[in-house]
């Protein structure tokens, strides 16, 4: 009550002495807890420092505090389209059409007809029924098996999934059974295992991200057909750029027709900027629509970013040129990389992992990288396992020959001084 409170000068009300003393312990109690997880990271040598980029998203930045045009060999920015003029005038537009954003949710007042029509298109690119906007693919993830699955369904999910598929699968009540990464026979012997389940999702990225190995899509459509299950993958690492027009690894691996949900996002080859998406039958998108929480209590995609991102996907749909130019450049980089002793984990994606196994090495390796004029970011416990510390090399379509022979040179030249190769 007002009677057991103190009234400072100034007439503020305040707790009691003794209550404010144990506020204030709590505090620093927490403070020492928080300050000593994150000593241990930084003796782990696992600290993530965020470097500042002064320019645009591109093959060439600026970054704070190094002198020069730095290449860029750590971005998502597959096709190089982040800065693409047509995309960024694409969303200049939509700016000054619709706005900067609509303060609303999609169901109350926050859907425009450039939301649709976005939506349309991405249908339309992988060839589905439907599709629905997320503000990411971490939500559209979160989003989709609380939705799709019960307490009476099993979803059977690649141990080496990404973090938010395996967040998204803790939100839901079906049976959960992980398969041993793209374990064909283990995956079988989980689908045998969860045969009394009314529905079976088997969930897999199709590109697994830090190591850029594609998943065995072929063999799990085979098994899923077998045991009367529905397959889904996420294509965060593929959409735009994998198979012969770019629709992802379903297209690479010839089972289009056989996966039925693909999860993906506008934040890497399609514009960059942010945003994610389900496509698969119309019935399961309409019902994300009435209970997908991230769906329902999330702002609608700004203007500018659906104008961005909009302009990404007919670019593809209208020519495959850009996507086609990825292969001779990945591999370009990959065979130059082994040739001089390097590992390089995953084949053929334009994801190259270094693999140099101690976290401490990873990390001092990408700095004397950055002096060199290459920017690439050591990866290392929790985002990879312990021991598996790597530089993760991504090649974009707007990488130059010479840029790529650069990078190489700067690796060979690093990996001498820190004895990685001789």
């Amino acid at each position: 009550s007002f009677s057991r409170m103190e009234t400072p000068v100034g007439g503020m009300l305040r707790p009691p002495a003794p209550v404010l003393r144990r506020s204030y312990a709590a505090l620093a109690e927490a403070r020492s807890i928080l300050e000593n997880e994150l000593d241990g990271i930084r003796v782990a040598g696992t600290w993530k420092g965020e470097r500042i980029i002064t320019s645009k998203q591109g093959p060439q930045i600026n970054v704070d505090g190094s002198r020069g045009t730095i290449l860029n060999f750590c971005a998502n920015n597959y096709l190089g389209l982040s800065s693409h003029p047509e995309v960024v005038q694409a969303g200049i537009d939509a700016l000054k059409t619709y706005g900067a954003g609509l303060s609303s949710v999609r169901f109350i007042c926050g859907t425009q007809d450039l939301h649709k029509n976005l939506e349309q298109k991405l249908a339309q690119f992988h060839e589905r029924e439907d599709c629905i906007l997320y503000a990411s693919c971490f939500d559209a993830n979160a989003g989709l098996f609380e939705v799709l699955l019960g307490p009476d369904d099993a979803v059977l999910s690649d141990e080496l999934n990404h973090a938010s598929i395996i967040d998204g699968i803790r939100l839901c009540r079906a049976k959960r059974l992980r398969y041993k990464h793209m374990d064909l026979s283990d995956l079988e012997t989980k689908l045998k295992e969860s045969q009394s389940s009314r529905v079976r999702l088997v969930v897999t990225d199709g590109v697994f991200s830090m190591d850029g190995d594609v998943a065995p899509l072929q063999g799990i459509c085979d098994l899923a057909e077998q045991y009367g299950a529905l397959v889904f993958i996420d294509e965060c690492h593929a959409t735009g750029f994998l198979g012969q027009r770019g629709r992802g690894t379903d297209e690479l691996l010839g089972v289009m027709n056989r996966v039925h949900i693909v999860n993906s996002t506008l934040g890497k080859a399609l514009g960059g900027a942010a945003g994610g998406y389900t496509v698969g039958p119309k019935p399961l998108i309409d019902l994300l629509r009435q209970r997908s929480r991230p769906y329902l209590f999330s702002n609608s995609l700004p203007p500018p970013v659906v104008g961005c991102a909009t302009r990404a996907v007919e670019l593809l749909l209208e020519s495959n040129e850009i996507a086609q130019t990825m292969t001779a450049k990945t591999m370009r980089f990959r065979n130059k990389m082994t040739q001089a002793g390097f590992t390089i984990s995953g084949s053929a994606h334009p994801i190259c992992p270094v693999m140099l196994g101690d976290a401490r090495l990873a990390s001092v390796m990408a700095d004397d990288m950055l002096k060199l004029g290459i920017y690439v970011i050591g990866f290392s416990y929790p985002v990879v396992p312990k021991g598996k510390a790597r530089i993760r090399v991504q090649i974009s379509a707007a990488h130059t020959d010479e840029d790529i022979d650069r990078c190489v040179d700067a690796f060979i030249q690093t990996g001498r001084k820190h004895g990685v190769v001789s």
